[in-house]
C-alpha cells in the first residue's frame, strides 16, 4: 500500500457514536455489541472509547463533565483534545437513537482495514519459501473466517421466539412418525437410542485393536450410502480405498472376505459380487485414503467434499494416525487440538462426524471400558457428543474369529456418553467372514439404563 493511500475510515461516524454515548447510557449496550476499541482509527477516540468502557464497568454515569474528569485522572485529557474536543462530541449528534447505525459505518471501516492488513501480511509471507503453500492457505481461511465472525451480530432472541420453532419441529416430527431424526446408522437398537447421528455432533467410535471400529463405521457408512443414499464422506487414513471396497462387497453379498481376498472363489460367488456392484457403483459414498494426513488437509478435503457432493455425515479413521502442523507440540496438546478441530468442523459444516479412536491397554484388563479409557487426551471426553464402544471381553478379536466355528460373535455396544440420550449397553452381531455388524438376536440382550 502506497503512502498516499490512506486507510478506510471514517471519522465523522466515529465522532457521532462517542457523542452518542455522552448522551445516553442506553447507547453504550448497542455499541458494546458492534465495537472495539481496536475499531475506532484515530487513537484519540480509542481513548475516549477505553475510557468509557472502564467507567461503566465501575458504574459509574457518563457525560462530558465526569469523562472528562476520569481522563484527567488518567493523564489523558490532553491526549483527546481537553475539555472543547469533549463538548464538540456532545454536539456533533442531535440524539442518541441511531447509534446503532454509526457504529456499524465504524465497523464496516475497520474491516477494511482488517482484510488490508491480512492481505499484506498473506503477500509478504507469500514470498517466503519457506513457508508451505497449503500453510498460507489455512491461515488465509483462518485469518477470514475469525474476520467474518468478529463481523456477524450475534442477537438473543424471547423464548416465546425460539418455542414457536420448538413447535414446528415437534409436529413434524409427530407427523413423520420417525423414531430416527438423524442420520440413520442401519442398526435398530442403537437408532432407537441415539435417534440417529444428528448435525453438528462430534461422535467418537473407540475399541481396542481388531475389534472391529473400522468394520462398524463401514458397515455404517455403506448403509447410509447404498440403502439410503445419503451422500457420505469416508476419510481413511489407515486403509487403502481397494480394501475398503473389498470389505463392502463382501458385506453386501455376504460372501468370505478371506475368499475374496485369496481369489478362491466360485463362480456363484462371482454372481453374487456382480449382482451387488451396480448398487454400490452408485452410492454417494466418497472415499479418501491419504495416509498420514495432517489436520489442516483434513479440514479442507471435508469441506471440499461438502461443497461438492453435500455430505451429510463425515467418518474419520483413525484420530491417532492424523498429523499435526506442530510436530514438536506433545503429543496430548495434539489429540486435544485434533479433538476441538473435529467437533468445530462438524459444526462449520453443520454435519454429523464420527472419528474412530483407539482404546489404552488398560481395558484388556477390564470388563467394560469407560470414557477415561480414550487414548492420547482428556480432550476427547469432553468434546464428544457421543461416545461409542466396541467390546467383546473374553470372546475374541476380529483377527482371531475369521476361521471361528461359531460364525456369529456377540460383541457389546456401549453408549458411554450422549449429550441427548440414555447410556448403556447394547448387544451386536459380528460375522467376522462377512466383516459385517448385525443388530443382535439372542436370550442376552441388554438393554440401556
Amino acid at each position: 500500500m502506497g503512502k498516499e493511500r490512506v486507510p478506510p475510515h471514517n471519522l465523522d461516524a466515529e465522532s457521532a457514536v462517542l457523542g452518542a454515548l455522552l448522551l445516553s447510557k442506553e447507547a453504550l449496550d448497542v455499541v458494546v455489541q458492534v465495537l472495539r476499541p481496536s475499531d475506532f482509527y484515530r487513537q484519540a477516540h480509542r481513548t475516549l472509547f477505553e475510557t468509557i468502557l472502564e467507567m461503566s464497568a465501575e458504574s459509574q454515569e457518563v457525560d462530558v463533565l465526569t469523562l472528562s474528569h476520569a481522563l484527567a485522572k488518567a493523564g489523558k485529557l490532553d491526549l483527546v483534545g481537553g475539555m472543547s474536543a469533549l463538548a464538540q462530541l456532545s454536539e456533533s449528534v442531535p440524539s442518541a437513537a441511531n447509534a446503532e447505525y454509526y457504529a456499524q459505518i465504524v465497523k464496516n471501516s475497520a474491516v477494511r482495514r482488517n482484510l488490508i492488513d491480512v492481505s499484506s501480511k498473506l503477500i509478504i509471507q507469500s514470498y517466503e519459501e519457506s513457508i508451505e503453500s497449503r500453510m498460507l492457505i489455512e491461515e488465509a481461511e483462518k485469518r477470514i473466517f475469525e474476520l467474518a465472525e468478529e463481523r456477524s451480530t450475534h442477537n438473543y432472541k424471547k423464548v416465546g421466539d425460539i418455542v414457536t420453532l420448538s413447535m414446528e419441529r415437534i409436529i413434524a416430527h409427530s407427523k413423520n412418525k420417525n423414531v430416527i431424526t438423524g442420520v440413520p446408522t442401519g442398526f435398530a437398537d442403537l437408532d432407537r437410542e441415539t435417534t440417529g447421528f444428528h448435525e453438528s455432533e462430534f461422535i467418537i467410535i473407540a475399541a481396542r485393536p481388531s475389534i472391529g471400529k473400522t468394520t462398524f463405521a463401514l458397515n455404517m457408512a455403506a448403509y447410509q450410502s447404498i440403502s439410503k443414499q445419503i451422500p457420505v464422506g469416508f476419510l481413511s487414513l489407515e486403509m487403502p480405498d481397494l480394501d475398503l471396497v473389498d470389505r463392502i462387497l463382501a458385506s453386501e453379498a455376504q460372501l468370505d472376505w478371506g475368499k475374496i481376498r485369496n481369489g478362491f472363489l466360485r463362480p456363484s460367488d462371482l454372481t453374487s459380487l456382480r449382482d451387488v456392484v451396480p448398487t454400490v457403483y452408485e452410492a454417494p459414498l466418497y472415499i479418501d485414503d491419504t495416509p498420514n494426513m495432517k489436520l489442516l488437509d483434513l479440514r479442507a478435503q471435508a469441506r471440499r467434499m461438502k461443497a461438492k457432493n453435500d455430505i451429510q455425515i463425515l467418518y474419520v479413521d483413525y484420530i491417532s494416525l492424523i498429523g499435526h502442523e506442530n510436530p514438536n507440540m506433545p503429543r496430548h496438546e495434539q489429540v486435544s487440538d485434533i479433538s476441538r478441530s473435529l467437533k468445530a468442523l462438524a459444526r462449520e459444516l453443520k454435519i454429523p462426524v464420527v472419528a474412530l479412536s483407539q482404546l489404552s491397554r488398560a481395558t484388556e484388563e477390564k470388563k467394560m471400558p469407560g470414557l477415561a479409557d480414550l487414548r492420547e487426551s482428556g480432550s476427547l471426553e469432553q468434546d464428544a457428543d457421543v461416545v461409542l464402544f466396541l467390546h467383546r471381553g473374553n470372546r475374541g478379536t476380529d483377527r482371531d474369529m475369521k476361521d471361528a466355528a461359531h460364525p456369529v460373535i456377540e460383541t457389546d455396544l456401549i453408549i458411554g456418553k450422549q449429550r441427548k440420550g440414555p447410556i448403556g449397553t447394547l448387544k451386536l452381531g459380528f460375522h467376522p467372514q462377512y466383516t459385517k455388524f448385525v443388530d443382535f438376536v439372542g436370550d442376552s440382550h441388554g438393554g440401556p439404563v
